[in-house]
């Protein structure tokens, strides 16, 4: 996927380290990891175990505190070497970042829209209105026949489109997903990333996943490789 060079990156993280301990029990996770995220971009973070794939992802979620470096989201400045620059990280992730796990994580006693309306309650949309645009991403993502279904009715390839569903529910422009794929089978497997594209097409979104997956590595425009903490290459495709 080509971008226009004057495109304003979504994410850029720039020389960002974490480590973790002192002296002699002092872990590098993440060395001084330069990369910038485009809109429209599907891209994977992939490494072995170890090599600081989800440290980085948990860095750009705003879950993890960076020992230093700087990060731009949606062309706010919310990380000045290693400090954040908002108080209140809850918020700021509502306000920026969807969230997509490898297990799907849909509370059970809730149905398929119901599942993805709380995220709107609880950040102060009232019920009605959360209802209808749950119901309105549910069709989005081919799934609106089971907006009624209980998670434990779902199959694997649609409980994860409802949690594509939630983590779409505030609108963020910077989707996080942690191995979406891996509990899938090559026909779901494929499903879900073709609508990641959408979503990162029609949305004009970032979509970046940490992966072992194989069976989706043709689905990523690009592969940042990470190894022992540091980015070994930026792009394998």
């Amino acid at each position: 996927m080509g971008v226009a060079p004057e495109t304003r990156p979504l994410v850029r993280v720039d020389r960002v380290s974490k480590h973790f301990g002192e002296g002699e029990a002092r872990v590098d996770a993440l060395r001084e990891v330069s990369i910038d995220i485009y809109p429209g971009q599907v891209v994977a973070l992939l490494g072995p175990s170890g090599s600081g794939k989800t440290t980085l992802l948990n860095v750009i979620g705003c879950i993890l505190d960076p020992s230093s470096g700087s990060m731009e989201l949606d062309g706010e400045t919310v990380l000045a070497n290693g400090h954040w620059m908002r108080s209140n990280l809850r918020q700021l992730r509502l306000d920026k970042i969807g969230f997509i796990f490898q297990s799907h994580n849909l509370i059970p006693f809730l149905d398929a829209t119901d599942n993805v309306a709380l995220v709107l309650q609880l950040a102060g949309a009232d019920a009605t209105t959360a209802r209808a645009r749950a119901v309105a991403l549910l069709d989005y993502l081919e799934v609106g026949n089971r907006r009624n279904a209980m998670p434990a009715k779902l199959s694997g390839g649609e409980a994860q489109r409802v949690a594509i569903a939630r983590a779409l529910a505030n609108r963020p422009r910077i989707i996080l997903a942690d191995e979406p794929t891996a509990a899938l089978d090559s026909k779901r497997a494929g499903i879900v990333m073709d609508l990641l594209r959408k979503v990162a097409v029609d949305q004009e979104a970032a979509i970046i996943a940490v992966t072992h997956d194989e069976k989706i590595f043709d689905r990523f425009d690009i592969i940042f490789n990470l190894r022992d903490g540091r980015l070994e290459r930026d792009a394998l495709f």
